[in-house]
């Protein structure tokens, strides 16, 4: 039986990701080389990742100032970031959720001063209740260590959560906690293979929850 629903943040509440990618992709070009999209996509999900940096290096040949091109990045980032709503079909499905009385959690890879304070501008957060991040675990995303810690602090055993992800990293992390996924990609993600998922939608407004409740329970029962 689903007691609790938990949420990744980046790429599927908020699509973090498209933008990040998109801007790394263009200081590679305007130094000759390129980031495969492929290479980025493995990698959403998971702050234990390889290193950008090092790979524009190698790419490139040559050295680079890393602290100029955090500041480049920063300075295109955050406007969009900030700029940008919910995904679609997201407040609605945390609605359905709060109104069906269900636990309510987000585990992310990312820091907790980032997720909550875009939470928070997007007039989420209070609908919230307990949130597992990036900067409280040793290790994140495909490690299941985020999932078990919302799972314990909403007071739910793992087998009774959903989880909604946008990557392979947190469906691979999400079932090895033992819990259900659906999984809404986005424009990085769907490239990859989320045939060990519950669900695969394309948006949150496609499946109501208590559709997706509905199924899980009948294949249970079978």
């Amino acid at each position: 039986m689903i007691e609790a629903v938990i949420f990744d943040f980046d790429g599927l509440i908020l699509d973090t990701e498209t933008p990040t990618y998109e801007i790394f992709a263009e200081l590679f070009r305007d130094r000759g080389a390129e980031l495969p999209i492929d290479v980025w996509a493995n990698i959403v999900g998971s702050s234990d990742h390889f290193d950008v940096y090092r790979y524009m290096e190698e790419k490139t040949g040559a050295p680079i100032d890393r602290d100029a091109i955090v500041a480049e990045v920063k300075a295109r980032y955050l406007p969009r970031i900030e700029a940008s709503p919910p995904r679609p079909g997201v407040p609605e499905m945390i609605a359905s959720v709060v109104a069906r009385g269900l636990r309510r959690g987000v585990a992310s890879s990312s820091g907790r001063e980032w997720v909550t304070g875009h939470l928070e501008r997007l007039g989420l957060i209070a609908h919230f209740e307990q949130f597992a991040t990036g900067d409280e675990v040793e290790k994140t995303k495909p490690d299941p260590a985020l999932f078990f810690l919302a799972a314990e602090r909403l007071n739910v055993a793992p087998r009774n959560c959903l989880v909604f992800e946008d990557s392979r990293n947190g469906l691979v992390a999400a079932k090895a906690a033992g819990m259900h996924v659906a999984i809404i990609p986005n424009g990085i993600t769907r490239r990859l293979d989320f045939s060990m998922a519950d669900f695969v939608l394309e948006s949150m407004a496609e499946r109501t929850l208590d559709s997706l409740i509905e199924e899980l329970s009948a294949g249970a029962r079978g």
